[in-house]
């Protein structure tokens, strides 16, 4: 038995490396009620995360459009080594009873991965959350502040980061995105 932990965290660890592990399941944070996809539809800017491997430049955002069979397209840029790097996705509700728990995915071979909208006043800022179980062991978490500007009052990145803290999600390693000297990347 123990070897396989050791087989487990010696394979897995790697991969999340730059991501934030927590030992136990995943928590589960309450969710915007009475969401409109309709309404967070469109443009959005990365203000400030979790660390997150996949996410490695600057000037990050993603749009949003609602496709004709219901699912979303989700188009995120970022300007990494002074190149736009584009990646586009699938975006589906996974619990029509539950709108806010979005499922995403950026490959047809993978699953949908959580991206749940935790907050949102759809004009100003949303607050994302998503996790990863891994053996029910530890989970590894993801979180983003995103504004429809580039930036945000510090008084609404205080209030975001409370909420997070609020619903179980520890935000002490969120760091803030780079915005600037940005073009137009979508």
């Amino acid at each position: 038995m123990k070897l396989y932990f050791v087989l487990v965290f010696g394979l897995v660890l790697p991969l999340i490396r730059a991501q934030v592990p927590h030992w136990g399941p995943c928590p589960e944070p309450g969710v915007q009620p009475a969401f409109s996809l309709k309404q967070f539809m469109g443009r959005w800017f990365e203000i400030a995360k979790l660390p997150a491997q996949f996410e490695k430049g600057r000037c990050i955002e993603t749009n949003f459009t609602l496709r004709t069979d219901n699912s979303i397209r989700v188009a995120s840029s970022e300007i990494l080594k002074g190149e736009v790097r584009k990646i586009e996705g699938t975006g589906v509700i996974e619990d029509m009873k539950n709108p806010a728990k979005l499922g995403i995915t950026y490959s047809y071979v993978l699953p949908y991965s959580p991206y749940w909208i935790v907050s949102t006043d759809y004009v100003n800022f949303a607050l994302v959350y998503s996790c990863t179980d891994v053996l029910r062991l530890f989970h590894v978490d993801f979180a983003w502040i995103l504004g429809r500007n580039r930036s945000l009052p510090d008084a609404t990145i205080e209030k975001a980061r409370d909420t997070f803290a609020t619903n179980n999600i520890d935000v002490t390693r969120m760091i803030p995105s780079r915005q600037q000297g940005c073009v137009k990347t979508l």
